[in-house]
């Protein structure tokens, strides 16, 4: 928190929320939107449980935890078919594919719902360094409320330090992989990032309308 003073606005870490005194910000992660859909009895369930979360979430949580995550089956099909009261809510997460293609969605979408871009916030988290950072908030500025969720690269940026690298950090992430003995699934928008078997991840992209996407580098 030393060094950036009233830019750090809060942090997704409950526990240092409650610590430091700060904001808890953030969204609710991708494992609830997988378990809701792996306990789908229908295809018709299965496009309605990502929706489903988020009402559930918001008779909770309200402000900066009203954060939608798109990406958990592709952010171009979930704002497609998304209920028009998520449109109110305070901003998104971008958290996987291209972050400025990401973003340019969102913004659209909520001109078409009738919000005011500039009002909604944008959170950054996938895999960001300072480069990135700066690229996206010249690109964002004025027209969003940018955000940033800078973790990995904040705190464990040794990239390039000591012979074949061997300092950089690596993806390590924990996700649901079974709900009553269900199988979970993940598509993101990156499909390195899909998890789940072949044929469920078939499955639901041809429920959630998931066309050909464009594979990137795993950063983190």
């Amino acid at each position: 928190m030393e060094g950036l003073g009233k830019k750090f606005v809060g942090t997704s870490n409950c526990l240092i929320a409650m610590r430091r005194e700060v904001e808890a910000i953030g969204t609710n992660a991708h494992e609830l939107p997988m378990v809701y859909s792996a306990l789908a009895e229908s295809d018709e369930e299965l496009a309605d449980a990502p929706y489903q979360v988020l009402n559930d979430w918001q008779e909770e949580h309200d402000g900066n935890l009203r954060i939608i995550l798109p990406d958990t089956f592709g952010t171009e099909g979930f704002l497609k078919r998304a209920p028009n009261w998520l449109s109110s809510w305070t901003g998104i997460r971008i958290d996987s594919g291209d972050p400025v293609k990401g973003a340019e969605a969102a913004i659209k979408w909520w001109k078409a719902c009738g919000e005011d871009p500039t009002q909604k916030r944008v959170i950054f988290s996938d895999g960001l360094d300072e480069d990135m950072i700066a690229h996206l908030q010249r690109k964002f500025h004025g027209r969003v409320r940018c955000s940033f969720g800078w973790g990995t690269m904040l705190t464990n940026d040794f990239r390039g330090l000591v012979p074949d690298d061997a300092l950089a950090p690596f993806s390590l992430v924990c996700k649901a992989i079974s709900a009553n003995g269900k199988p979970t699934v993940k598509l993101s928008d990156n499909p390195n990032k899909a998890m789940g078997s072949r044929e469920e991840i078939e499955r639901y992209k041809r429920v959630f309308g998931v066309g050909k996407q464009m594979s990137q580098k795993i950063i983190v």
